[in-house]
């Protein structure tokens, strides 16, 4: 097995394969959509042909510019909120050593920042970054967000006082708009080495552009390798038929959906998956979530989550269903001794690998949730490794644009987002908020 694989035989017993099939014109055209598009935020769409359209000089350029971060630095902080950080968050998580940060280190650790507004959290970092060389991966369009410019600030202030103004213009790297914007201006005028946000690129779809290869690669993770899964996955999901994993998986969730299963949960058995989804979460929230419509998305970790979760889901409102992740090998081979005394019962499972284990834990749960009412969705990796993350998020993020057509909103904008950001700065009293910071004052 070398590719990413979608099983939905879980699904046949809770809708027809005539119902999931009614969608076939709609994930058709929700394909043609894209691929032409003619569709609600086709100015959005500069994703969708990024990883066959990624030039080598980029490519290198990323592969240059991380080098002398790791080199120079013993940290480097990538600052950003969202799709600025989260793609690179869940490939960074999927691929490292749980334990990296108890070991030496090889080359610089990326750490994120901008990401909250935790007070402490930000005293930590800087404290830890004390008399530390360390280097910035600022993310931002505007350079105005309000939680990674807060971030910004700081740590560029930090930077500056510890090791000089000349260190600090050649270890900021900005990824920001072309032309426009605050960031834009201050890499401009401090010789930063910068990268560029394309406007048709929306943050949840950033993943494959420098916004994710840049702190990837200082992670020391090989991007051509993540941009070749995803051109791979690219090629193959082309066509308006079920050979075409996306357009399959878009058909099913939303069959799943008009039969009333309102909560989709992305469930993973390894826990280095974590973060995938969190990412996962985004890009189908902001995506699908509008228009008093759209799956909520939610994850658990398991098996840890079914000592917590797995009660609700097994024996909770039937309004739900699952998207599995299943990793097919492991990269390590831990097996379980046998015990003389066998007090913990376990002998009969000695010699076995630790992920025999978990791979029955894994189908145990999956016949249990099927048979309590919660239908499956089965998607297969490979491993983990770079190609095959790249796969799996190039997946859902076609499969992404499609659903969001057959659901007949608009998959690229996000207009609620912007709802506390309002709310927040009218009670910060920001200059040209005064009328909002009096109407909400007047609500407290």
């Amino acid at each position: 097995m070398n590719k990413l694989e979608l099983n939905i035989k879980n699904v046949a017993g809770f809708v027809s394969a005539d119902k999931i099939n009614a969608l076939d014109a709609a994930a058709a055209a929700g394909l043609e959509k894209l691929e032409k598009g003619t569709g609600a935020g086709n100015d959005f769409l500069g994703w969708l042909h990024l990883p066959s359209a990624t030039p080598e000089s980029l490519v290198a350029s990323i592969e240059a510019n991380a080098a002398t971060l790791r080199e120079d630095c013993e940290y480097v902080v990538a600052i950003g909120i969202g799709g600025s950080y989260l793609g690179a968050k869940a490939v960074i998580e999927a691929l490292s050593d749980s334990f990296a940060a108890l070991k030496p280190a090889k080359g610089a650790r990326v750490l994120f920042a901008g990401q909250n507004i935790g007070e402490d959290y930000t005293y930590e970092l800087m404290d830890l970054l004390k008399g530390k060389k360390f280097g910035i991966i600022v993310i931002s369009k505007s350079g105005t967000t309000t939680e990674p410019a807060i971030a910004f600030r700081l740590l560029k202030d930090m930077l500056e006082k510890q090791e000089g103004k000349e260190f600090a213009a050649k270890h900021i790297v900005a990824v920001t708009d072309a032309n426009r914007g605050a960031l834009r201006k201050l890499a401009t005028e401090e010789g930063y080495a910068t990268y560029v946000i394309e406007d048709n690129v929306g943050g949840r779809f950033s993943v494959l552009t420098p916004v994710g290869l840049l702190p990837i690669a200082v992670a020391g993770y090989d991007i051509r390798q993540l941009l070749q899964g995803a051109k791979d996955m690219e090629a193959a999901t082309a066509t308006a038929d079920d050979s075409n994993v996306s357009y399959l998986y878009a058909k099913t969730r939303n069959a799943l959906y008009n039969a009333g299963k309102k909560i989709e949960i992305l469930v993973n058995y390894n826990p280095k998956l974590h973060y995938l989804g969190e990412w996962w979460k985004q890009l189908y929230g902001e995506s699908e979530g509008k228009d008093n419509k759209g799956i909520f998305p939610a994850a658990v970790d398991n098996s840890t989550d079914l000592h917590s979760m797995g009660q609700w889901i097994q024996e909770g409102e039937r309004s739900i269903f699952e998207t599995v992740i299943s990793v097919a090998s492991q990269n390590h081979d831990v097996k379980i001794p046998s015990d003389e005394a066998n007090l913990d019962g376990l002998n009969y499972i000695a010699g076995r690998r630790i992920d025999e284990v978990n791979k029955m834990a894994e189908l145990g749960t999956v016949i249990a949730h099927v048979d309590g009412g919660v239908p499956n969705i089965h998607v297969t990796l490979p491993s983990l490794s770079e190609y095959n993350l790249g796969q799996v998020m190039y997946f859902f993020e076609k499969a992404c644009g499609i659903s969001g057509y057959v659901l007949d909103v608009n998959p690229f904008n996000q207009p609620g987002v912007e709802a506390y950001k309002k709310n927040m700065f009218a009670l910060l009293n920001k200059p040209g908020y005064e009328e909002e910071s009096k109407a909400i004052q007047a609500r407290l």
